[in-house]
Formats: C-alpha cells, structure tokens, sequence
C-alpha cells in the first residue's frame, strides 16, 4: 500500500499507466453508440469519469460540443497535456458525481467505462443520479453502460493475475499490474488489490524490479442487475428507460454480463 494514498482510486501508477494498458482506444464499440445518442439527442455533451481524455478529446475534434469531469487530478492532467498537443481546450472540472455541480446543463450525459460503480455508497449512488438528472436539458438523455463481475456459480476470489506487461514510451521501462479480487454476492460488492512493478535491464542484462506500487480498495465497486439499474433511473425521476445488450441498441438479454441503460429528462 501507499503512505496516505488519497480517497480517490486513479492516482500513482494506476492513472499514469492507463493510456498504456489501454492502448488504442479508437474503435471501441461504446464510443460509437455514445456518438450515436449524442447525434440523437443533441449537445452538449458531458462524459462523466473523462479519465485520460480517450473520448472527450476524440468528440472535441469532431467539432462536438463536449465537457470532461473527472475526480481524479492526475487523470486530468494527463487529458490537459493531451489535449495541448492536439491543439484542443476542453471544459474540464474535478468533481465527485455524487457533488455534482457544473455551470451549465447537457443534451446528454454519458459515464463511460462502467465508472457509475465505482460509487459504492447506495446513497452516494442515488445522489449521483439525482445530480445527472439536474444536469440535463429538458428531453435530454443519460447513458451509462454497466457490467456483472460476478454471476452465481462462479468463485467468490480471484488468483492473482497479470493484467499487463507493457512498455511505458516516456522511459523505455517495462510496467506490470497484477490484480486480486474477492466478491461479496449478498452486498453486491467487489474487493480489490493492485500491485505495479516498474522493470529495467540492469548492466548484466537481467530484469529486475526497481519500483513496485500496491494499491487496494475494499470495497471497490458495486454491481447491479438490470432490474436494479433501470430502478436506480426510475427513483431519480428519468422515463422512457432502455435496457440494451452491450454496445448495441438491441434489448439486453437476460444473460448479458454487459450492458447499457439510457433514460430521459421528461421534456
């Protein structure tokens, strides 16, 4: 673990090396279906956990009116350099969802990333919500995408297991993450626990670890079934509720561990 690690997850390692597990992003299924709904809906547009930048960045240079939050101040840092060398300026704010509190209002508002679960207060969570609600234009749109990590039947932990080993362009050194994960099925909340290694090749040419990181949140996010996540839109005031399978506009089936819900702010 880190000395006095912050209250917030992305930082250290974990936010730094992001774009590097990541990769390239560009043709990732949800940012064609948030592209989608923005078209349908209007602008502007809000992507709520923005992280890195991977799709604010990509929107702006499309010409789409669109603001980034995040409450991770490395993240952002990260999206503002990224955006000074495409010659992009984004409204970016570092807030938590659940403290929502923007200058103005959206057409659409997307939390991409399944980032919505993060949030595993259910009264953080609702809070969260009601803050979308207020942000949105009258008629507009809230999309969010949400995942089951784990489904009755399978185990309640995980090995330790490689993420990734990744060479980091900044330095030429080599990352690994390794991840832990335990699962509470009756509070619907996972646990879990990061270690980063920093390698290099020392004069001998051998590999060897000069710097490793840990990182653990417990719990560390909240799984929802489709039921509960289209009630969460019902309580905070959103209609016409859609439930769809992954990152597509088909109705989500019953055996779905992927998929989208988008409600509407009542014209």
């Amino acid at each position: 673990m880190q000395n006095n690690p912050p209250d917030y997850e992305y930082h250290g390692l974990l936010a730094s090396t992001w774009d590097v597990w990541r990769d390239d992003t560009a043709n990732w299924a949800d940012r064609a279906l948030f592209l989608d709904v923005i078209r349908r809906y209007g602008q502007p547009a809000l992507d709520v956990g923005c992280a890195t930048g991977r799709l604010v960045l990509d929107y702006l240079a499309q010409g789409i009116d669109c603001d980034g939050v995040d409450v991770s101040p490395e993240m952002l840092d990260i999206t503002r350099n990224k955006a000074r060398a495409r010659g992009l300026s984004p409204n970016l704010y570092q807030q938590r969802m659940e403290a929502l509190d923007l200058p103005r209002a959206y057409r659409v508002i997307l939390v991409p990333s399944s980032s919505f679960q993060l949030l595993t207060d259910e009264a953080a969570a609702q809070e969260a919500m009601r803050r979308f609600y207020h942000h949105l234009l009258p008629g507009g749109a809230l999309i969010m995408p949400f995942f089951l990590p784990w489904q009755p039947g399978w185990p309640l932990e995980s090995d330790w297991a490689l993420l990734f080993e990744k060479t980091r362009p900044d330095d030429g050194l080599t990352v690994r993450r390794w991840s832990y994960e335990r699962y509470d099925s009756e509070a619907r909340l996972w646990h879990s626990k990061d270690r980063f290694e920093v390698l290099r090749d020392n004069a001998d040419g051998v590999r060897e670890i000069v710097y490793t990181e840990h990182h653990e949140r417990s719990p560390a996010g909240r799984w929802y079934t489709q039921a509960q996540a289209a009630a969460l839109y019902e309580a905070a005031g959103f209609t016409h509720i859609r439930v769809t399978s992954e990152f597509t506009p088909l109705p989500a089936k019953a055996t779905d561990t992927l998929f989208c819900v988008t409600g509407e702010r009542a014209a």
